[in-house]
């Protein structure tokens, strides 16, 4: 899971200008799939998407920019978070909603390509980070919710806790790479709950 100081190449504009941001950036997503963040080229993105190479140069300048301007559309394509009209049904939303983006063939595949591009690249780190910041702070708004209709403690830290529903998946993912599925995302889910309602995500807490 947002974002963030403009870089060249993420400012929103129309016409032609947007459908070859639009075309680059599938293309450096296809990239990516393919061949992850070591094997991306501004060449080949260029080829890919069929614009020229000096237009992708001038725009981003950087494969790392490229990827960032690639996570600021993600975020921004993303799904708002429903309302269900609870905690418990919102965290096993958000549980669900991250399970279905990483197992997804092509989202997956770019996230965990960005993922380990960022532990060797502060550009690629930066811009990831700017992902889940922006999406955490989205869904810590039904935290938020939660806490004044009373079904949290006073002082609830909201993206802790959205944080917390997503760590055990994104570890599976990326550390011990055992299956995901939908058992262990809602497992997840109400496990962080329960620590919630014990008030361990209220700032400050002892433990």
């Amino acid at each position: 899971m947002e974002q963030e100081s403009r870089l060249a190449g993420t400012v929103r504009p129309g016409g032609r200008t947007a459908k070859v941001r639009a075309a680059v950036l599938q293309a450096t997503q296809d990239e990516l799939v393919e061949r992850g963040f070591d094997g991306l080229s501004m060449d080949q993105v260029a080829a890919r998407a069929g614009v020229g190479k000096t237009t992708v140069y001038r725009r981003w300048g950087t494969t790392a920019r490229l990827v960032t301007d690639l996570m600021t559309d993600l975020a921004e394509q993303s799904s708002p978070p429903p309302d269900t009209g609870g905690i418990d049904g919102d965290l096993r939303a958000n549980a669900l909603s991250v399970l279905s983006a990483i197992t997804d063939p092509r989202l997956g595949a770019t996230f965990q390509a960005v993922i380990a591009a960022a532990t060797c690249d502060e550009e690629a780190a930066t811009a990831l980070r700017a992902f889940y910041t922006r999406r955490v702070a989205e869904w810590a708004r039904a935290v938020d919710a939660a806490v004044d209709r009373g079904e949290l403690p006073e002082g609830t830290d909201g993206p802790e806790l959205i944080r917390a529903v997503s760590a055990p998946l994104y570890y599976r993912l990326v550390v011990t790479r055992e299956p995901v599925d939908e058992v262990v995302a809602e497992r997840a889910a109400s496990r962080a709950l329960a620590a919630a309602r014990a008030g361990a995500f209220v700032s400050g807490a002892a433990g």
